[in-house]
Protein backbone atom coordinates (compact mmCIF):
# COMPACT_ATOMS: atom_id res chain seq x y z
CA UNK A 1 0.00 0.00 0.00
CA UNK A 2 1.31 3.43 -0.87
CA UNK A 3 1.33 6.27 1.63
CA UNK A 4 -1.36 8.09 -0.35
CA UNK A 5 -3.57 5.03 -0.32
CA UNK A 6 -3.20 4.67 3.44
CA UNK A 7 -4.01 8.35 3.92
CA UNK A 8 -7.18 7.91 1.89
CA UNK A 9 -8.26 4.95 4.04
CA UNK A 10 -7.92 7.02 7.22
CA UNK A 11 -9.79 9.89 5.55
CA UNK A 12 -12.65 7.43 4.99
CA UNK A 13 -12.52 6.57 8.69
CA UNK A 14 -12.69 10.29 9.49
CA UNK A 15 -15.78 10.62 7.31
CA UNK A 16 -17.36 7.68 9.11
CA UNK A 17 -16.65 9.19 12.54
CA UNK A 18 -17.95 12.61 11.49
CA UNK A 19 -21.50 11.24 11.41
CA UNK A 20 -21.68 10.84 15.19
CA UNK A 21 -22.54 13.60 17.64
CA UNK A 22 -23.96 13.82 21.14
CA UNK A 23 -26.70 16.12 19.81
CA UNK A 24 -27.70 14.10 16.77
CA UNK A 25 -25.99 11.37 14.77
CA UNK A 26 -26.87 11.68 11.10
CA UNK A 27 -26.28 8.91 8.61
CA UNK A 28 -24.52 10.00 5.41
CA UNK A 29 -25.25 7.62 2.56
CA UNK A 30 -21.97 8.56 0.86
CA UNK A 31 -19.92 7.07 3.71
CA UNK A 32 -18.48 3.64 2.99
CA UNK A 33 -19.97 0.56 4.70
CA UNK A 34 -22.56 2.39 6.79
CA UNK A 35 -24.86 -0.58 6.31
CA UNK A 36 -22.44 -2.68 8.36
CA UNK A 37 -21.12 -0.21 10.88
CA UNK A 38 -23.33 2.84 11.53
CA UNK A 39 -25.89 1.30 13.88
CA UNK A 40 -23.32 -0.95 15.48
CA UNK A 41 -21.13 2.02 16.38
CA UNK A 42 -24.10 3.90 17.81
CA UNK A 43 -24.82 0.90 20.01
CA UNK A 44 -21.16 0.66 21.06
CA UNK A 45 -21.12 4.31 22.14
CA UNK A 46 -24.26 3.77 24.20
CA UNK A 47 -22.71 0.69 25.82
CA UNK A 48 -19.31 2.24 26.50
CA UNK A 49 -20.24 3.36 29.99
CA UNK A 50 -21.09 -0.23 30.91
CA UNK A 51 -17.58 -1.23 29.83
CA UNK A 52 -15.91 1.67 31.66
CA UNK A 53 -17.88 3.83 34.07
CA UNK A 54 -15.94 6.98 33.09
CA UNK A 55 -16.80 6.57 29.39
CA UNK A 56 -20.08 8.44 29.33
CA UNK A 57 -21.64 8.89 25.89
CA UNK A 58 -20.76 12.61 26.01
CA UNK A 59 -17.06 11.86 26.57
CA UNK A 60 -16.96 9.17 23.89
CA UNK A 61 -18.69 11.45 21.39
CA UNK A 62 -16.12 14.15 22.15
CA UNK A 63 -13.23 11.77 21.45
CA UNK A 64 -14.91 10.54 18.25
CA UNK A 65 -15.53 14.11 17.06
CA UNK A 66 -11.93 15.08 17.78
CA UNK A 67 -10.66 12.26 15.58
CA UNK A 68 -13.20 13.03 12.87
CA UNK A 69 -11.81 16.57 12.71
CA UNK A 70 -8.21 15.34 12.71
CA UNK A 71 -8.53 12.69 9.97
CA UNK A 72 -8.76 14.92 6.93
CA UNK A 73 -6.60 14.86 3.81
CA UNK A 74 -5.27 18.32 4.62
CA UNK A 75 -4.25 17.38 8.17
CA UNK A 76 -2.65 14.11 7.13
CA UNK A 77 -0.71 15.82 4.34
CA UNK A 78 0.53 18.58 6.64
CA UNK A 79 1.50 16.09 9.36
CA UNK A 80 3.46 13.72 7.13
CA UNK A 81 4.97 16.18 4.67
CA UNK A 82 8.35 16.35 6.42
CA UNK A 83 8.91 12.58 6.56
CA UNK A 84 10.08 10.09 3.96
CA UNK A 85 7.86 7.05 4.45
CA UNK A 86 7.84 5.51 1.00
CA UNK A 87 10.58 2.91 1.52
CA UNK A 88 9.91 1.74 5.06
CA UNK A 89 10.67 -1.94 5.62
CA UNK A 90 7.65 -3.20 7.59
CA UNK A 91 8.42 -4.16 11.17
CA UNK A 92 6.06 -5.33 13.90
CA UNK A 93 5.50 -2.65 16.54
CA UNK A 94 3.92 -3.64 19.85
CA UNK A 95 1.57 -1.17 21.49
CA UNK A 96 0.69 -1.32 25.17
CA UNK A 97 -2.14 1.17 25.50
CA UNK A 98 -3.59 3.17 28.34
CA UNK A 99 -7.34 3.36 28.94
CA UNK A 100 -7.82 6.52 30.96
CA UNK A 101 -9.75 8.31 28.21
CA UNK A 102 -11.58 6.99 25.12
CA UNK A 103 -9.31 6.13 22.16
CA UNK A 104 -6.26 7.48 23.98
CA UNK A 105 -4.02 5.07 22.05
CA UNK A 106 -5.38 5.82 18.60
CA UNK A 107 -2.55 8.21 17.64
CA UNK A 108 0.07 5.50 18.20
CA UNK A 109 -2.08 3.01 16.29
CA UNK A 110 -2.44 5.47 13.40
CA UNK A 111 1.26 6.35 13.44
CA UNK A 112 2.40 2.73 13.16
CA UNK A 113 0.08 1.93 10.26
CA UNK A 114 0.59 5.17 8.34
CA UNK A 115 4.36 4.72 8.53
CA UNK A 116 4.11 1.29 6.92
CA UNK A 117 4.61 -1.00 9.90
CA UNK A 118 2.48 -3.76 11.38
CA UNK A 119 0.81 -3.15 14.71
CA UNK A 120 0.46 -5.63 17.57
CA UNK A 121 -1.96 -4.14 20.08
CA UNK A 122 -2.53 -4.91 23.73
CA UNK A 123 -5.45 -2.77 24.79
CA UNK A 124 -6.09 -1.59 28.32
CA UNK A 125 -8.71 -3.52 30.25
CA UNK A 126 -10.46 -0.15 30.56
CA UNK A 127 -10.81 0.37 26.80
CA UNK A 128 -11.18 -2.93 24.96
CA UNK A 129 -13.89 -2.14 22.43
CA UNK A 130 -13.54 1.19 20.65
CA UNK A 131 -10.19 0.70 18.94
CA UNK A 132 -10.90 -2.87 17.78
CA UNK A 133 -14.15 -1.59 16.25
CA UNK A 134 -12.32 1.12 14.29
CA UNK A 135 -9.74 -1.45 13.21
CA UNK A 136 -12.54 -3.62 11.89
CA UNK A 137 -13.84 -0.67 9.88
CA UNK A 138 -10.39 0.00 8.40
CA UNK A 139 -10.00 -3.66 7.39
CA UNK A 140 -13.39 -3.59 5.70
CA UNK A 141 -12.38 -0.50 3.72
CA UNK A 142 -9.00 -2.07 2.86
CA UNK A 143 -8.75 -5.83 3.48
CA UNK A 144 -4.94 -5.71 3.19
CA UNK A 145 -4.91 -4.07 6.61
CA UNK A 146 -5.84 -7.47 8.07
CA UNK A 147 -2.18 -8.41 7.53
CA UNK A 148 -1.04 -5.34 9.46
CA UNK A 149 -3.35 -5.27 12.52
CA UNK A 150 -3.33 -7.82 15.35
CA UNK A 151 -4.84 -7.57 18.82
CA UNK A 152 -3.50 -9.74 21.65
CA UNK A 153 -4.85 -10.51 25.11
CA UNK A 154 -1.76 -12.05 26.68
CA UNK A 155 1.79 -10.74 26.70
CA UNK A 156 3.37 -9.26 23.60
CA UNK A 157 5.58 -11.63 21.61
CA UNK A 158 7.42 -11.52 18.28
CA UNK A 159 7.74 -7.78 17.84
CA UNK A 160 10.58 -5.54 16.69
CA UNK A 161 9.83 -2.34 18.64
CA UNK A 162 7.39 -1.18 21.26
CA UNK A 163 5.47 1.89 22.38
CA UNK A 164 4.19 1.45 25.94
CA UNK A 165 2.16 3.81 28.08
CA UNK A 166 1.70 3.43 31.82
CA UNK A 167 2.35 4.89 35.24
CA UNK A 168 5.79 5.84 36.55
CA UNK A 169 5.88 2.47 38.31
CA UNK A 170 4.96 0.38 35.27
CA UNK A 171 7.38 2.44 33.15
CA UNK A 172 10.27 1.06 35.19
CA UNK A 173 9.05 -2.45 34.42
CA UNK A 174 8.65 -1.58 30.74
CA UNK A 175 12.15 -0.09 30.56
CA UNK A 176 13.64 -3.28 31.98
CA UNK A 177 11.47 -5.71 30.04
CA UNK A 178 11.95 -3.95 26.69
CA UNK A 179 15.59 -2.91 27.21
CA UNK A 180 16.72 -4.87 24.14
CA UNK A 181 14.11 -3.38 21.80
CA UNK A 182 13.74 0.10 20.29
CA UNK A 183 11.05 1.70 22.44
CA UNK A 184 9.07 4.73 23.50
CA UNK A 185 8.08 4.42 27.15
CA UNK A 186 5.54 6.95 28.36
CA UNK A 187 5.13 7.83 32.04
CA UNK A 188 2.80 9.99 34.12
CA UNK A 189 2.54 13.59 32.97
CA UNK A 190 0.23 16.44 33.91
CA UNK A 191 -0.74 19.72 32.36
CA UNK A 192 -0.58 23.16 33.94
CA UNK A 193 -2.07 26.59 33.41
CA UNK A 194 -0.22 29.84 34.08
CA UNK A 195 -2.41 32.84 34.89
CA UNK A 196 -1.37 36.49 34.98
CA UNK A 197 -4.53 37.94 36.54
CA UNK A 198 -5.82 39.49 33.32
CA UNK A 199 -7.93 36.54 32.19
CA UNK A 200 -11.59 37.03 31.31
CA UNK A 201 -14.60 34.94 32.26
CA UNK A 202 -14.45 33.45 28.75
CA UNK A 203 -10.83 32.42 29.32
CA UNK A 204 -11.87 30.60 32.46
CA UNK A 205 -14.71 28.92 30.60
CA UNK A 206 -12.04 27.49 28.30
CA UNK A 207 -9.89 26.55 31.28
CA UNK A 208 -12.89 24.71 32.71
CA UNK A 209 -12.93 22.60 29.56
CA UNK A 210 -9.23 21.86 30.07
CA UNK A 211 -9.92 20.80 33.66
CA UNK A 212 -13.18 18.87 33.42
CA UNK A 213 -13.13 17.20 29.98
CA UNK A 214 -12.87 13.42 30.52
CA UNK A 215 -13.41 14.21 34.23
CA UNK A 216 -9.77 15.27 34.48
CA UNK A 217 -8.42 11.79 33.76
CA UNK A 218 -6.16 12.68 30.82
CA UNK A 219 -2.53 13.79 30.84
CA UNK A 220 -3.64 16.86 28.85
CA UNK A 221 -6.10 17.87 31.56
CA UNK A 222 -4.98 20.84 33.65
CA UNK A 223 -4.32 19.66 37.18
CA UNK A 224 -2.16 22.54 38.42
CA UNK A 225 -2.49 26.33 38.18
CA UNK A 226 0.25 28.90 38.73
CA UNK A 227 -1.08 32.30 39.81
CA UNK A 228 0.50 35.66 40.71
CA UNK A 229 1.13 36.37 44.36
CA UNK A 230 -2.03 37.44 46.26
CA UNK A 231 -4.23 36.23 43.39
CA UNK A 232 -7.98 36.11 44.09
CA UNK A 233 -9.90 33.16 42.62
CA UNK A 234 -13.34 34.80 42.36
CA UNK A 235 -13.28 35.20 38.55
CA UNK A 236 -11.89 31.69 38.16
CA UNK A 237 -14.81 30.20 40.08
CA UNK A 238 -17.31 32.34 38.16
CA UNK A 239 -15.83 31.17 34.85
CA UNK A 240 -15.95 27.46 35.60
CA UNK A 241 -19.47 27.53 37.11
CA UNK A 242 -20.95 26.20 33.84
CA UNK A 243 -19.31 22.86 34.61
CA UNK A 244 -21.25 22.40 37.85
CA UNK A 245 -23.26 19.47 36.45
CA UNK A 246 -20.16 17.28 36.71
CA UNK A 247 -21.04 16.73 40.36
CA UNK A 248 -24.22 14.90 39.31
CA UNK A 249 -22.10 12.09 37.87
CA UNK A 250 -21.77 9.49 40.61
CA UNK A 251 -18.17 8.41 40.08
CA UNK A 252 -16.98 12.02 40.01
CA UNK A 253 -19.10 12.92 43.06
CA UNK A 254 -17.67 10.01 45.02
CA UNK A 255 -14.14 11.22 44.27
CA UNK A 256 -15.08 14.77 45.20
CA UNK A 257 -16.53 13.69 48.57
CA UNK A 258 -13.63 11.37 49.36
CA UNK A 259 -10.79 13.70 48.39
CA UNK A 260 -12.38 16.68 50.09
CA UNK A 261 -12.77 14.65 53.29
CA UNK A 262 -9.13 13.53 53.15
CA UNK A 263 -7.94 17.12 52.68
CA UNK A 264 -10.11 18.42 55.52
CA UNK A 265 -9.06 15.66 57.93
CA UNK A 266 -5.47 16.59 57.17
CA UNK A 267 -6.28 20.22 58.03
CA UNK A 268 -5.35 21.46 54.57
CA UNK A 269 -6.64 24.87 53.59
CA UNK A 270 -9.06 24.53 50.67
CA UNK A 271 -11.10 26.67 48.35
CA UNK A 272 -14.28 24.88 47.34
CA UNK A 273 -17.23 25.70 45.08
CA UNK A 274 -19.29 22.55 45.61
CA UNK A 275 -17.87 20.55 42.68
CA UNK A 276 -14.14 21.35 42.68
CA UNK A 277 -11.61 21.88 45.43
CA UNK A 278 -8.42 23.84 44.87
CA UNK A 279 -5.49 23.42 47.20
CA UNK A 280 -2.10 25.09 47.44
CA UNK A 281 0.41 22.33 46.69
CA UNK A 282 3.79 22.02 44.95
CA UNK A 283 2.85 18.75 43.22
CA UNK A 284 1.72 18.61 39.59
CA UNK A 285 -0.63 15.65 40.02
CA UNK A 286 -3.89 16.43 41.77
CA UNK A 287 -6.63 13.88 42.47
CA UNK A 288 -9.89 13.80 40.51
CA UNK A 289 -12.20 16.69 41.46
CA UNK A 290 -9.29 18.80 42.71
CA UNK A 291 -6.79 21.21 41.18
CA UNK A 292 -3.57 22.31 42.87
CA UNK A 293 -2.29 25.86 42.72
CA UNK A 294 0.92 27.66 43.50
CA UNK A 295 1.83 31.33 43.68
CA UNK A 296 4.71 32.80 41.71
CA UNK A 297 6.60 36.07 42.21
CA UNK A 298 8.53 36.29 38.97
CA UNK A 299 7.38 34.99 35.58
CA UNK A 300 10.93 34.47 34.31
CA UNK A 301 11.76 32.32 37.32
CA UNK A 302 8.60 30.31 36.69
CA UNK A 303 9.56 29.80 33.05
CA UNK A 304 12.92 28.44 34.18
CA UNK A 305 11.27 26.08 36.64
CA UNK A 306 8.81 24.77 34.03
CA UNK A 307 11.67 24.17 31.61
CA UNK A 308 13.66 22.32 34.28
CA UNK A 309 10.65 20.18 35.17
CA UNK A 310 9.37 19.64 31.61
CA UNK A 311 9.64 15.84 31.96
CA UNK A 312 6.64 16.04 34.30
CA UNK A 313 4.54 18.31 32.09
CA UNK A 314 2.44 17.44 29.04
CA UNK A 315 0.94 20.86 28.18
CA UNK A 316 1.22 24.44 29.40
CA UNK A 317 -1.86 26.63 29.01
CA UNK A 318 -1.76 30.43 29.09
CA UNK A 319 -3.20 33.47 27.38
CA UNK A 320 -0.32 33.53 24.92
CA UNK A 321 2.33 35.08 27.17
CA UNK A 322 4.33 31.86 27.46
CA UNK A 323 6.14 30.55 24.40
CA UNK A 324 4.61 27.37 22.93
CA UNK A 325 1.69 27.48 25.36
CA UNK A 326 -1.77 26.29 24.36
CA UNK A 327 -4.80 28.63 24.40
CA UNK A 328 -7.48 28.07 27.04
CA UNK A 329 -9.94 25.36 26.07
CA UNK A 330 -7.69 23.63 23.53
CA UNK A 331 -5.74 21.00 25.48
CA UNK A 332 -8.05 18.16 24.42
CA UNK A 333 -7.88 19.07 20.73
CA UNK A 334 -4.28 18.29 19.79
CA UNK A 335 -3.17 18.33 16.18
CA UNK A 336 -1.75 15.18 14.60
CA UNK A 337 1.73 16.68 14.95
CA UNK A 338 1.33 17.39 18.68
CA UNK A 339 3.17 14.37 20.01
CA UNK A 340 2.69 12.95 23.50
CA UNK A 341 5.67 13.77 25.73
CA UNK A 342 7.10 15.75 22.77
CA UNK A 343 8.52 12.51 21.36
CA UNK A 344 8.23 12.40 17.56
CA UNK A 345 6.54 9.05 17.04
CA UNK A 346 6.88 9.09 13.25
CA UNK A 347 10.61 9.86 13.45
CA UNK A 348 10.99 6.91 15.86
CA UNK A 349 9.05 4.60 13.56
CA UNK A 350 11.15 5.75 10.59
CA UNK A 351 14.34 4.77 12.42
CA UNK A 352 13.62 1.22 13.57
Amino acid sequence: MTLEHKKNIFVELGKFLSQFSKNESTRNENVLHNDLFFNEFLDLIKLSQSHNGWYTPEQVYFAVNSWAEALTKENLDQWLSKYNLENIEPKTVGLILAGNIPLVGFHDFLSVLISGHKVLVKTSSNDQHLLPFLAKYLITVEPKFSEYITFVEGKLENFDAVIATGSNNTARYFEYYFKDKPSIIRKNRNSVAVLNGKESKEDFLGLGEDIFRYFGLGCRNVSKIFVPKDYKFDTFFEGIFEFQDVIHYEKYANNYDYNKAVFLMSNFKLLDNGFLTIKEDSSYSSPISSVFYEFYDNLEDLKTRLENEKEQIQCIVSKGFLENSIPFGKTQNPELWDYADNVDTIAFLSSI
